[in-house]
């Protein structure tokens, strides 16, 4: 438990309350996926769970990516590839802003303000892109080594995310919402940094929430949530959250880092 405690990791059950009143449009299937942090290989796992799951679908099938796609496991360029390259065939795909990839797009834009994201998955991000990242280097020298090595495509993908996207009574954000703020009038912050005072939050908030960012050992199941990071990184469970209609199930990579 003290290494659980100190990446942050809540315990939970699988399923706490239920979010029995949302549903998304009939004719359509939602797969969310959590923060996967640069795990290439759970992302493939679970990409191929899901197309065998969608297999014998004939409707709209989406698939929502909740943000934070880089930093931390050691993959983060091939995670970018791989979305890029070899989407989902048959899904449209929605990719989510989370706060990693803000900061490594404030890393370029002001790296001297942003030494810290170094510290919480940059170097891993930029070693996937072959750049050995000391915290003694000079970051300006480190910020024009990246910009050389980023692929073009890479910068804009990260560039064009969305904040969050709204399907039936279901809201998509990476990080959650401010309670008692209409969802309209969020703030940008909030969305993609927010953990307290969301989470023990037990306010209508006009949707159910579907994020990541707050890690759990298992999803989390509320009236007014779902909270899907299950710490890929580290434990190795990457989670999808499955809507159709008012159903809502989950898939899951096997764990084990």
């Amino acid at each position: 438990m003290g290494l659980l405690n100190k990446l942050g990791i809540k315990k939970a059950g699988p399923k706490v309350g239920a979010a029995s009143a949302a549903k998304i449009p009939k004719g359509q299937r939602i797969y969310a996926i959590g923060d996967i942090h640069g795990r290439a290989d759970l992302l493939k796992q679970l990409h191929l769970q899901i197309v065998a799951d969608a297999a014998n679908y004939e409707g709209q099938k989406q698939v929502i990516y909740l943000g934070d796609m880089i930093d931390r496991g050691d993959h983060s360029k091939q995670v970018l590839d791989l979305l890029l390259e070899h989407p989902l065939e048959g899904f449209d795909p929605i990719y989510l802003m989370g706060n990693h990839e803000q900061a490594a797009l404030s890393f370029l834009d002001n790296p001297e303000s942003i030494t810290g994201w170094l510290t919480w998955g940059g170097r891993e991000t930029l070693a996937s892109y072959g750049i050995n990242a000391n915290l003694s280097d000079n970051v300006e020298s480190l910020r024009s080594e990246w910009e050389r090595l980023l692929a073009a495509n890479h910068l804009n993908f990260m560039e064009s995310c969305q904040l969050s996207h709204q399907s039936g009574n279901y809201y998509f954000v990476h990080a959650g919402i401010r309670p008692g703020i209409p969802l309209e009038e969020q703030r940008f912050e909030d969305q993609l940094w927010i953990r307290e005072p969301f989470i023990s939050s037990t306010a209508n908030h006009g949707a159910v929430v579907v994020h990541g960012h707050t890690i759990s050992e298992q999803p989390v199941v509320q009236d007014n949530r779902i909270g899907i990071d299950t710490g890929a990184y580290y434990t190795g469970i990457l989670t999808c959250l499955v809507l159709e209609d008012e159903d809502q199930r989950f898939l899951q990579t096997g764990g084990g880092s």
